[in-house]
Order: structure tokens, then sequence, then C-alpha cells
């Protein structure tokens, strides 16, 4: 890598492809551009979540038509993440975040103004492939912005963000609502997102593009596969008939197996498959998967052993579960710079370890527990879960070659979503075994995801190093 040579921002953000990170006062306003938006990102899914009752009644529609407007976000992002992370190694990264963010901040316009429920499921959808072009590359952005030696601060810092974003998420919902209408939790995004995207253009850097062609038939067979597998996950959440749920995942497993096929010794394939090849790398998504999958199971999980088993408020669970997220935005940023130090097997194995005696935990809680005790077993979770991300996060990307790291970024934001979406299909197959044991049932999967997730982690510190 060459030194950084001193000039001006615009400077710096045409050559800081072949430099290790920006200078700190070009640091400081590309990770200001990428937090804010990473900041909307996550309370627009947390805020969203919250206010669904509300906008059903003001748009006069069913609570499970009203599920279209997290479906069609939620759909959108997973079946163009890959694709759009692929994209940003051809077309740079910067380019496809400031579109992303440009596609963003216009349909969170469109959200605001939306006249019925059809205009705004449209219209979140289209927010959700302009989060997905934002979140794809998101990672790969950090590399280049950060120095090696430093890379750690970086993703403990996005973390961070990411931990407030779910943590405050209902709260601001909760305020925007007391004083004004839904539209507001969409339009609040609107200067914020124009921010960004004056930071962005000013500050990001260019990044080397790939020689290849974009594969558009890849992209379609892609986007089949995530969409289907998804599609049959929220199947088993809902109780869909096992036929429909089966053909689902079949021809998942046909769009994938078209997938391989089509792009056989790609040079950089649109899957990662080759970045899989490497020891760190693929332990690093097995430990962010069964990470994910222990998370998905929680925070699915508790609010029905607080409200359906402990009988607390819908409110004393919100207070209940904060803890959690509060944990992991003060050890998040701690992780990572730890992780500049230390190796992130030993960090995110040690990390999980925690996690898993803290589901233990909450799935032996007694009968009537104490809210301290709760809380100490919240808090428990939320310091491994924090202190295993940033540290697995750096390790990820760290793990791939400079030019595959928008296909490292996608792989980084497909596990989350997978593991997420996993573990609220186990959930839900728990609660139809048994109301009333099904959330304990869980909540002992997620332990034993987190132990096999701190196993992975481990065995990094056996693998042969691969260069960053």
């Amino acid at each position: 890598m060459l030194p950084q040579k001193a000039g001006s921002i615009m400077q710096a953000s045409t050559t800081a492809s072949l430099t290790d990170g920006l200078p700190r006062r070009e640091r400081r306003e590309a990770m200001a551009a990428l937090l804010v938006a990473v900041a909307m990102a996550t309370l627009d899914t947390a805020v969203t979540n919250t206010a669904l009752p509300t906008i059903a009644g003001d748009l006069k529609s069913s609570g499970a038509a009203a599920i279209w407007v997290v479906n069609a976000y939620q759909l959108a992002m997973v079946a163009t993440l890959v694709p759009l992370a692929a994209l940003g190694e051809i077309l740079g990264h910067r380019r496809v975040y400031i579109i992303g963010l440009v596609l963003f901040t216009a349909t969170s316009l469109a959200c605001g103004f939306a006249w019925s429920l059809p205009s705004l499921v449209v219209a979140r959808g289209l927010q959700g492939l302009g989060a997905a072009a934002v979140i794809s590359v998101n990672a790969a952005l950090i590399r280049f912005v950060y120095p090696s030696s430093i890379l750690g601060r970086g993703v403990g810092l996005n973390a961070l963000v990411v931990a407030l974003g779910f943590t405050l998420g209902p709260t601001v919902a909760s305020g925007i609502l007391a004083v004004t209408t839904w539209h507001w939790l969409f339009l609040i995004n609107v200067p914020a997102g124009i921010i960004a995207l004056l930071l962005s253009m000013r500050a990001l850097p260019l990044t080397e593009r790939a020689t290849h062609a974009f594969d558009s038939i890849a992209a379609v067979l892609c986007a089949g596969f995530f969409t289907l597998l998804i599609l049959g996950l929220g199947g088993v959440s809902h109780g869909s008939a096992k036929t429909l749920i089966a053909g689902e995942w079949l021809a998942a497993l046909a769009c994938l197996y078209a997938l391989m096929r089509r792009q056989a010794g790609h040079p950089a394939p649109m899957l990662a498959i080759d970045l899989l090849r490497l020891p760190i790398f693929a332990l690093s998504t097995a430990t962010a998967i069964c990470s994910f999958i222990t998370q998905g199971l929680a925070f699915v999980a508790l609010p029905f052993l607080f409200q359906t088993v402990m009988a607390h408020s819908q409110v004393a669970t919100g207070f209940l579960i904060t803890p959690w997220p509060a944990a992991v935005a003060i050890m998040a940023p701690i992780a990572g710079r730890l992780s500049d130090r230390y190796q992130a097997g030993l960090l995110g194995g040690f990390g999980l370890l925690i996690l898993c005696v803290g589901m233990a935990t909450l799935a032996s809680l007694p009968a009537n527990p104490s809210d301290t005790t709760i809380v100490l077993s919240m808090t428990l979770c939320g310091v491994g879960f924090g202190f295993f991300q940033s540290p697995n996060l750096r390790a990820l990307i760290a793990s791939a070659p400079p030019g595959r790291s928008g296909g490292a970024s996608g792989i980084v934001a497909t596990a989350r979503l997978l593991g997420q979406t996993t573990g609220a299909a186990l959930v839900a197959l728990c609660l139809n075994i048994s109301t009333e044991i099904g959330p304990v049932t869980a909540l002992w999967l997620g332990s034993i995801f987190a132990a096999f997730g701190s196993l992975a982690s481990f065995l990094r510190l056996a693998a042969r190093k691969q260069p960053a």
C-alpha cells in the first residue's frame, strides 16, 4: 500500500483506494456520513415495527395487511443485498452507497406522503432497496476509511450506532406519535438523509473497480434464492402449509444450484463462495450466523416470556429488554478497540460464551423473578453480544482481499438477516409446540447456538491466518 498523500478532501477521496485509510479529518467526515445513514436504516426498522398498529388504524387496514409495510422493506433488502454488494465492486462502493442514500431519502419522503396502504407498501419496498444499497457496502467503505491498524475502532463505532438505534427506536417512535402523525416517522429521514448525502459526496473515498461485468442473470438467481429462502422461513413463522414451504425451499435450492453452475470459475462470484474457502472468513461467517440466530431467538421469545408467561405489561417488557442493546452499545466500541490488539477468535469466543451463559440464565428464571434478576441476565447477554460483534465484523472485513471487500460486506449483512429470520422461525416452531414452555425452549436453543458460535470463534485461533 502506498502512503497517504496530503491534500484536500476531494483529493483524499480520489486516492483513498491506493492508501491505508484516510487522514484523520477526512476520516471523521466520512465516518459521520456512514453513521448517519446506518442510524437512519436502523431506526427506520425499529420505529416502523412500533408504529404498525397506528399505521394500520389510520389507513383503515387489517393488522395482517399492514404487516406488508414491514415485509416489503425486508424482502427488498434480502433480495438485493448480495447483488448490490457485487455491484459495489464494479461501480465503486462510494457510488452505490450514494445512489442508495438518494433512493432511501426520496422514498422516505414518499412514505411520509403515502395516502393508502398500497402506496405505502410500494414506497417501503423501494426504501428497502435504498437501504440495501447503503448497508451492502457499509462494511467495505469502513475498511477503506480506517487504517488497518485501527480498523476495530471503525467497526466498533458502527456497532455502537446500530445498538443505539435499536435501543432508542421504540422511544423515538412513541415520542413522535405522541405529538404528531406516523407520517413523520419517515419524513424525519429527509433532512438526515440530505446531511448524510452532502457528507458522502464530500468525504467518502473512491475505491478501485473490478474489471468484470455485472451478471444480471446471476443477480436474479441470487435474489430468487434469498427471497424464497426467507419466504419459507416466514411461512414457518406464520404456520403456512407445509407443501407451500417445501415448494419455496425447493425453488430456492434450484436457484442456488443454477447460480453456482453459472458462476463456476468466476473470479469474483456474486455469492462469495471464494471467500468462504478462506478458513478465517468461513469461521467468522459461521460465528455471525450462530450469534444472530441467538439474537433472533431471544428478541422474539422474550416478549412472549415476559408478557404471556410472567404477566408483565407491554411497557414493562420494553424496559426489561432495553438492558441488552444498551449493554451492546457500551461494549461494542470497547471490543472494537481491543480487536486492534487481540485476536477476534479469542474476543468473540469469550463474548459468545458469556452470551451462552446469559441465555441459559434467562431460560432458567423462576416463575416470578425480580426485575433486578431479569435486568442482570439481560445485561449479561448484551455484554456478551457486544463483546463478540465488533471483533467478528473486523475479522470478516480484514480476512477478505481488498478487492473483494464488497463480497465480504454483502456476506456480513446477509448473515445478520438470515440469522435473525431463522431465529424468529425457530421461536414460531417452539410456540406451536407449547405457548407456555415455547419461550423457554427458544431461549435454551439460543444458548446452544451461542455455544456453537463460541466454538466456531475459538477455532479461528487454530486456523491459518489469511492475508488481509
